[in-house]
């Protein structure tokens, strides 16, 4: 595939930073399964609850987007496109099943080439081994929220503690210890908020008195859609369970964790437990446990990351070093009464990002307009580093619409795969969205089906308009883009 722009003028708009400054360190900060609606910059009421202020301070000194969407909605896949900046049939990693080639070119790789440090601390959840990086600290597959492991340069070592902060912990001691002369590149990736949901026992009690709001489609009952919606097994009643909403005590937990936990969760399980709640209550008793949970991780995460902020503010760091903020994809916070991601629609199909850059990207600066996807995460480090972009990378440098000066023909549609079929019912789909339009294409046998949105006046995507005369046009235009797209992605025949 021929990239769309020309690397010499990229690197043109890029002179101008690198060679008026020393290189900018770049500070990655990554979660699992965090979704727009539990960040109070993207607006909506659970941010009115369970503001996040920390994550809200990189948006008002840099710029959110609101179109980020993923190319594959499950969280190694995701993070394997960041690393390459290519969609999962040209990485080799298209579902969670699936084990990373470590020998493949990597933005991390690059930049070491280009005289960067580079670390990950974290999540990986990609099977093998770390490659391309001066130093790392890894959680083994999902990791846990108390006292993980974490492979640290091939050795297996044990921390006691909260996940979240351990990882901040391992971030800041990475930084301290950094040879000063080189600029950075840290990946600092949580687990958080990625279920089974513990919160840190100091946010035992948080949202503890409070009704969260029930977000629109709780009840919903999959009509007005093809049959691919009404099979799947993520529902927050039936398919999430007790179990997964109770925290699971293990050997990992020390005494006086489990302690905690097992005064404050106990009585509340058995009380559910003995009133057998059945039908709409189960689903609402369902969901207050969940979301609250979930805010209480968020809310850990979201210390962290202030955390990390204070550190580069007190270590002068915080005008040469770019803060990005993203996650591997969106969640389902009880939308369609689901939970877990994976569906084109919206809720997991887009991800949060916000790019704090002082002195080159404007304060306060909400993108609207602009479709951008984590395929543009590695084209973008690379050029944030003055660094060449290999020509079979597939994402696009967000330099240029950082700057405010958007190319006339930067993209004006995103291509989605997912490929895990079976996983919590959800089938095999792909599809094509121009910001307004979207149409998902359900290629099983077994469904062999379309759907089409008009996300102006269905935002919740309650209602397929496949085959609706009155969109025919609009329709038509999305099929041949959606052609065009699987042509120049290099993707085989259905």
């Amino acid at each position: 595939m021929l990239r769309k722009f020309f690397p010499t003028l990229i690197l043109f708009l890029t002179l101008g930073i690198t060679e008026a400054a020393d290189r900018p360190n770049i500070l990655f900060l990554f979660t699992d399964d965090h979704a727009t609606q539990a960040i109070s910059a993207y607006g909506g009421p659970l941010g009115e609850i369970a503001p996040t202020p920390n994550l809200d301070r990189i948006a008002e000194e840099g710029m959110l987007f609101r179109k980020c969407y993923v190319t594959n909605s499950i969280c190694g896949p995701s993070r394997a496109v960041v690393l390459t900046g290519k969609y999962s049939h040209l990485n080799g990693f298209q579902s969670n099943g699936d084990t990373f080639d470590g020998s493949q070119q990597t933005a991390p790789k690059l930049l070491k080439k280009a005289g960067y440090q580079t670390a990950i601390v974290g999540k990986w959840h990609l099977k093998s081994e770390p490659t391309g990086f001066d130093h790392y600290e890894v959680l083994k597959g999902q990791g846990q929220y108390y006292n993980p492991g974490l492979l640290t340069n091939g050795e297996r070592k044990r921390h006691v503690g909260y996940t979240t902060d351990i990882i901040t912990d391992r971030s800041i001691d990475w930084l301290e210890n950094r040879d000063p002369d080189k600029p950075f590149f840290l990946m600092s990736q949580h687990k958080a908020p990625h279920g089974r949901w513990e919160p840190a026992l100091r946010h035992l009690e948080f949202l503890e008195d409070v009704e969260v709001p029930e977000p629109p489609g709780l009840f919903d009952d999959y009509s007005g859609r093809s049959p691919a919606a009404a099979q799947h097994e993520m529902g927050i009643a039936d398919h999430m369970g007790e179990a997964r909403l109770m925290i699971k005590y293990s050997s990992k937990h020390t005494p006086e964790q489990y302690a905690k936990f097992d005064a404050f969760f106990r009585p509340k399980n058995e009380a559910f437990l003995a009133a057998n709640l059945k039908g709409k209550d189960r689903t609402r008793w369902h969901y207050q446990r969940y979301i609250k949970n979930y805010l209480r991780c968020v809310k850990a995460v979201d210390e962290n990351i202030g955390r990390l902020l204070a550190y580069l503010d007190e270590n002068g760091l915080a005008e040469n070093t770019i803060v990005i903020y993203s996650s591997d994809q969106g969640f389902y916070l009880g939308e369609h009464g689901w939970f877990d991601k994976r569906w084109m629609y919206e809720e997991s199909f887009r991800t949060p990002l916000m790019v704090r850059w002082p002195g080159v990207v404007e304060k306060g600066v909400v993108n609207n307009q602009d479709i951008v996807s984590n395929i543009d995460y590695a084209p973008t480090f690379l050029r944030m580093a003055g660094a060449e972009v290999p020509e079979d990378i597939q994402g696009e440098s967000l330099i240029p619409v950082l700057k405010g000066q958007t190319p006339a023909n930067w993209r004006k549609s995103h291509y989605y795969h997912y490929y895990e079929a079976g996983g919590h019912g959800v089938p095999v789909h792909y599809g094509v969205t121009d910001g307004r339009y979207k149409l998902i294409r359900f290629p099983d046998p077994k469904l062999d089906t379309w759907e089409f949105y008009d996300l102006e006046t269905d935002p919740n995507e309650m209602e397929s308009r496949f085959d609706d005369s009155s969109l025919k046009e609009q329709q038509a235009k999305m099929m041949q883009e959606l052609k065009t797209l699987r042509d120049e992605y290099d993707l085989p025949a259905e």
